[in-house]
This record gives structure tokens, C-alpha cells and sequence, in this order.
């Protein structure tokens, strides 16, 4: 067993004679491509169907939080599978396990688009949360695999960037699918991009591990452990849960306050979730380019600035209701988060480089488990569906990361 002097990680490595196709200089680059098109899965396999919410609750004979309950079972198994899914990759690689989660995904795909029973919907999206952790996972692993230095740090800043286009353009895509075709369509398109992608890997992409590790139950929970114990690294991942969280509530929400309230069609849904989702990707460029202050400076500052769009959000509410106004103080909120979020993903992927699997499933699922639970928490205790309540959701999550950015303030790396 080896310890990482910078990083206090345990690995127990063993070079292995990997006999699968694997990442040379002249497969590196399409590799690289093709990695950064699986990015956006989770993002994708949530978002495209925001605007068919409203239909599907007809379809399936029930209501509103049914619907909104399928993503609460893609996140919680996204997020569970991912805490263990980095030890799985570390120990037998990435490729092979890749290419088998892409047919299990697709076939998830397909079997939702036939069903009518809301309990094999949510089934489906369990097994579509586990598949993607897989894939996801695997592909963040890839960077720190395949790169070093200042390229691995800048590929896997970029990786929140290249994520956000999911919120982007998944629900606005999946608007006009919506009108045109019915929900069905939205699973039909992600089953066909997940073979897509099977067939493209399975040509040109390959495994990028060079060091496996002993599946030692001891060894891997001696690896958790020394991660997890790290405040810096599990409250960063807190951070970005919350961060993820504000995103989520007003994509969950979205549809019911565009479509019931402002009645207004599912392509307006989409156009919505544009913005959101291009606000995301402008705060992740945003926050790459900071370089000025320590981590902590940038966080406290971007969080305040936050808290401060919210407080006007709120106050003036009473005084202006229209979806133009709820946009243009959601795009400035987003775009805050977009920041904090990427500046925290960045350093929790690059805390343990020698136990990159484990570090990205842990940053990735724990976040996820972070943002279900502050999610659910919130539409428990009161349902947004209008521009008050998102507000106050705002408020509450904002606070939050307000009381966890004040304990971190002096305990980051950098």
C-alpha cells in the first residue's frame, strides 16, 4: 500500500497487461472528444423531458409530484451508485464497463417509452441513474488518466462548462419534441444517442487506466475513508449540492409555473430552461477565468452577490409579476451558482489524483445525494409555483452555502 504525500490518499496499486483496446496518441483526441459527449448525460437524461411534465402527469393518470418524483429517482441512484461505482472503475478499468452501461441505457430508454405503469417509469430511471454513474464517472476519471499538469487541470474545469450545455439545450430541445411528438420521443432520442455513442467508443475510444487497484474491501474503505475525512473535500462536495439544488428547483418547477400560472406552451418551458442552462455555462466560463483572490475570496464574494439578487428577487415580486422579470433574476442567480459550482468541482476533481475514480464518484454522488435531499426537503415542506416560493427556495439554499463557505474559509488548499 502506497500514500500519497500531497494528498494523504491510500492506493494499492497493480500494473496489469491490459489486453483491451487502450488510449494511445493516435486514439487520444477522438477519445478525448467523445468523452466530453458523454459529460452531458446526466444532464441530458434529466432535463429533456422537463417540458412534457404537464403531459406525462395526464398520461400516467397522476400528478404533478408523481412526475417530479422521477427525477428524484434518477438523482438518488446517480448519486448512491456513484459513491461506489469509482472503486468498481479503479479496480477493472473504464472501457469495458462503459460500453455495457450504454446498452443497459438505452434499453431503459425503450422499455419507457412502451410503458404505462408509473412504477416501471420510476424502475427505469433508477437503473438509468446507476448506468450513468458508470459512464459518467468513467469519463471523469478519463482526464486525470490521460492528462497531467496544467492540461489535467484545465480539461477538468472545463468538465462543469461542457455539462452545463445539458441544461442548455436539452429542455429546449425537449420542448419542441413535446409539442410535435408527445414524451415518448424524449426517451426515444436518449436511447438513440446512447447507442450512438456505443458504436463511436466501441471504434474509436478505449481503456485509460494504467494502474489498477486491489478490490480489497479494506483497501477501498481505507481510500473513503481518508477522503471522506477531509473537511475541505466532503464540504466542498456539500457546496456543490446545494449549488446544483438551486438549479434543480426551478427546473422542477418551471414547467407548472410557465405552463399553469403564465399558461403558456412547453416550448416556453424549453426557452426557459435555455437561459437557465446557458446561465450555468456563462457562470462555469466565468468562473474558470477567476483567477484574482484565494478560493475562499471568490466564494464568499460569489455567494454573497448571490444572496443579494435573491433579497431583490423577493422584495420586488409584489410589485412586478411576469415571466420576463422571474428570467432576467433566475439568469443572474444561475449564473452566480454557475461559478461557485464550477470553482468547487475543479478542486474536489483535482483533490486525490492518484484515487481519480473515487474522488469523482464521491464529488459527483455525494453532490447528487446532497441535492436530493435538499430538493425533496424543500417540496416537502411547501411547493413552489410562483415566483415567491422559488424565491424563498432560493433563500434557504443560498443560506445554506452562506454557513458552509464561513466554516471552509480558511480550511482550502488554496
Amino acid at each position: 500500500m502506497i500514500k500519497n504525500e500531497q494528498s494523504g490518499a491510500l492506493t494499492n496499486p497493480i500494473r496489469t497487461n491490459i489486453t483491451t483496446k487502450t488510449i494511445t496518441d493516435s486514439n487520444r483526441k477522438k477519445a478525448t472528444i467523445l468523452a466530453f459527449a458523454l459529460i452531458p448525460l446526466s444532464g441530458l437524461a434529466t432535463d429533456i423531458y422537463l417540458p412534457s411534465f404537464p403531459d406525462m402527469a395526464l398520461s400516467f393518470k397522476t400528478g404533478a409530484s408523481s412526475i417530479q418524483y422521477t427525477i428524484i429517482c434518477f438523482l438518488l441512484s446517480y448519486g448512491i451508485a456513484q459513491l461506489f461505482v469509482g472503486s468498481v472503475i479503479d479496480s477493472f478499468g473504464r472501457y469495458r464497463i462503459n460500453l455495457v452501461s450504454l446498452l443497459v441505457f438505452a434499453s431503459s430508454s425503450f422499455a419507457i417509452v412502451y410503458t404505462s405503469d408509473i412504477h416501471i417509469l420510476y424502475l427505469m430511471r433508477v437503473v438509468q441513474g446507476i448506468t450513468t454513474a458508470f459512464i459518467v464517472v468513467g469519463k471523469r476519471a478519463f482526464f486525470v488518466d490521460v492528462y497531467t499538469g496544467e492540461k489535467r487541470r484545465h480539461y477538468t474545469s472545463l468538465l462543469s462548462i461542457v455539462w452545463a450545455t445539458a441544461p442548455i439545450l436539452a429542455p429546449f430541445f425537449g420542448g419542441y419534441l413535446q409539442k410535435s411528438f408527445g414524451w415518448q420521443s424524449n426517451f426515444i432520442v436518449l436511447g438513440m444517442y446512447a447507442l450512438v455513442m456505443f458504436v463511436l467508443e466501441l471504434i474509436y475510444s478505449g481503456e485509460s487506466i494504467n494502474v489498477k487497484h486491489h478490490f480489497h474491501p479494506k483497501s477501498i474503505f481505507n481510500v473513503y475513508k481518508t477522503l471522506l475525512s477531509s473537511a475541505d473535500f466532503t464540504f466542498g462536495i456539500v457546496v456543490l449540492g446545494i449549488s446544483f439544488g438551486t438549479l434543480m428547483i426551478f427546473s422542477m418547477s418551471a414547467p407548472f409555473i410557465v405552463e399553469h400560472q403564465f399558461h403558456l406552451s412547453p416550448v416556453a418551458t424549453g426557452y426557459c430552461a435555455l437561459l437557465s442552462g446557458l446561465s450555468i455555462f456563462i457562470g462555469g466560463i466565468v468562473g474558470k477565468m477567476i483567477k484574482a483572490g484565494s478560493l475562499s475570496t471568490r466564494l464568499i464574494l460569489s455567494n454573497a452577490i448571490q444572496l443579494v439578487l435573491i433579497g431583490l428577487m423577493y422584495f420586488l415580486t409584489s410589485i412586478y409579476t411576469s415571466l420576463p422579470f422571474l428570467m432576467t433574476f433566475v439568469v443572474l442567480i444561475h449564473m452566480v451558482g454557475g461559478i461557485i459550482y464550477n470553482l468547487f468541482f475543479t478542486y474536489c476533481l483535482t483533490r486525490f489524483p492518484l484515487n481519480a475514480g473515487v474522488a469523482s464518484g464521491i464529488t459527483s454522488g455525494g453532490s447528487y445525494l446532497v441535492t436530493s435531499f435538499v430538493t425533496s426537503l424543500l417540496f416537502g415542506i411547501f411547493v413552489i409555483k410562483d415566483q415567491s416560493s422559488l424565491a424563498i427556495g432560493y433563500l434557504i439554499l443560498a443560506l445554506l452555502t452562506t454557513a458552509v463557505l464561513l466554516f471552509l474559509r480558511k480550511r482550502l488548499a488554496y
